[in-house]
């Protein structure tokens, strides 16, 4: 059987695709490995209606909404292949089950590479924060700390002052004229020692050890993660990537086609965001992919 459009990745811009075509009355299949990239954190903030919620609580609520629907069929596995066939595309799990479909939508994510701090990993998503809009306001204020090093840095520590009481770690990096200017306006401490392990009762955190042995009190610390590519298949199918100031993103169009025809994208993979812009670009790339299976059911023989 082949089914109209098949969705790797069970996540925000996934599921949202997903009851797109399900309202549509498209078959549609969801494959899952059940490992979406905000299961660090225990609560999402920011998300209209829904405040404080318990991530892994809406994603199950909505799972759930979704399978009511009867054209949609869910399978829990990892695609690890995919394919282009004269009909469309065929995915293959790690379990050797291999589905065919017309139309394929990349809802797969990005893997954090997270520095290789001491004590960082295990505060990842409790203490050790990366989005502002989604944990800042719960830190409370007080001191936190930027882990610099990347383009972003002077930008995010000035916006952060917003938050609490800003030390930017330099490590190494450059910072010009101007923006040390910034900085010192929005209140900005620089710290040019190396922190080299991170302190208190995990996942809470106390401070920073820094090279010279101070100990420096942090509430929070922010974190800017390296994104990689959370699927092998993007390559696989061929999709071009470009460049973003933290990682690659799969390029797409407005319509979130990526360059290889039939193939979509949506989510992390293809924006830098949070659950409401992937729930967002989920619903664009569902809409996308019902105009064009119209468009081929449409077309003269």
């Amino acid at each position: 059987m082949t089914v109209d459009a098949l969705i790797v990745g069970g996540s925000f811009a996934g599921l949202s695709a997903a009851l797109m075509l399900a309202r549509a009355r498209r078959s549609v299949l969801v494959i899952d490995s059940g490992l979406p990239r905000n299961r660090f954190a225990a609560h999402s903030h920011g998300v209209l209606g829904m405040d404080g919620i318990v991530g892994s609580d809406l994603l199950r609520q909505a799972k759930a909404q979704l399978l009511d629907y009867p054209t949609v069929r869910w399978l829990s596995a990892t695609a690890t292949a995919a394919q282009a066939t004269v009909d469309g595309f065929a995915v293959t799990t790690a379990g050797g089950e291999t589905w065919a479909t017309r139309k394929l939508l990349l809802a797969t994510g990005i893997r954090d590479e997270l520095p290789a701090l001491p004590g960082l990993a295990e505060r990842w998503g409790t203490s050790v924060i990366h989005c502002p809009y989604c944990h800042g306001y719960e830190v409370g204020g007080g001191a936190i700390g930027l882990l610099g090093g990347h383009a972003m840095s002077t930008r995010m520590a000035g916006l952060l002052a917003d938050w609490g009481q800003v030390t930017l770690f330099a490590h190494g990096m450059a910072i010009e004229p101007d923006e040390l200017a910034m900085l010192q306006r929005r209140g900005v401490r620089l710290e040019w020692e190396q922190v080299v392990g991170l302190e208190g009762d995990a996942p809470q955190l106390s401070g920073a050890r820094l090279a010279d042995g101070r100990h420096l009190d942090l509430r929070a610390l922010f974190v800017t993660a390296r994104q990689h590519m959370g699927s092998a298949l993007v390559e696989q199918l061929g999709c071009a990537l470009e460049e973003s100031p933290i990682g690659v993103l799969v390029q797409v169009d407005a319509q979130k086609q990526t360059s290889v025809p039939g193939v979509y994208a949506a989510g992390d993979a293809s924006v830098v965001g949070n659950i409401t812009l992937a729930n967002a670009e989920g619903v664009r790339a569902g809409i996308s992919l019902h105009h064009a299976l119209v468009a081929e059911d449409s077309a003269v023989a």
